[in-house]
């Protein structure tokens, strides 16, 4: 079987971004049957619908990230409790111009690191509604709130508490089998609505 092909956001714009070393972590971790690519968003401008109308490079490449993916996976800190500014703009450049929402259907996965106890819980409750909005199918268990301890990962990927890479990898695991059972139910012959977003428009 080929491997299904997930795109993944890391939600901080950081150099030493801790949420980075977790996403490196987390693809060592999966299974060998899904394959990541980041996709970037330091690069776009903030979205405006003065661009609907001839999108930038950068928000066309992203659009066509998004919509080359089975999956799309997001790690992401919490920032102010809620989504950080540059992943919530990446979020507003995917899902427009209205009615071509590029994450509509896409299996979603959502975990962030955090220094902090709570470990990133507020900004996915915060998150998921804006999920379920766009129409993406989120993953909602294991939720995945990270305590992050530089003692514990390393940059290259490296997980030196076997409980926490246990638990990561038990999170990748029960991700891989959540998007088989989206994409097999997105499958021609399943019941669904498969109209173009724009179709819905003229109801």
């Amino acid at each position: 079987m080929a491997p299904f092909k997930i795109g993944y956001f890391v939600g901080s714009l950081a150099t030493g971004s801790i949420n980075r070393v977790l996403a490196n972590a987390l693809i060592k971790l999966a299974p060998e049957d899904l394959e990541f690519t980041e996709i970037p968003i330091r690069d776009l401008p903030l979205y405006s619908y003065d661009y609907d109308a001839d999108f930038p490079p950068e928000g066309r490449a992203l659009k066509e990230a998004i919509e080359a993916s089975d999956g799309i996976l997001f790690v992401s800190p919490e920032y102010n409790r809620s989504i950080p500014g540059a992943l919530k703009n990446a979020i507003d450049w995917g899902s427009r111009p209205w009615g071509s929402n590029s994450f509509a259907r896409k299996p979603t996965g959502i975990i962030g690191a955090s220094v902090g106890s709570i470990g990133t819980a507020v900004m996915q409750s915060s998150f998921r509604s804006v999920l379920s909005f766009l129409d993406a199918p989120q993953l909602n268990a294991p939720e995945a709130y990270i305590h992050y301890d530089a003692a514990v990962f390393g940059e290259d990927g490296e997980v030196r508490n076997e409980d926490t890479a246990k638990f990561l990898r038990h999170f990748m695991d029960e991700y891989a089998a959540f998007v088989a059972r989206v994409l097999a139910a997105n499958a021609p012959g399943h019941i669904g609505d498969l109209e173009h977003d724009s179709a819905k428009l003229t109801r």
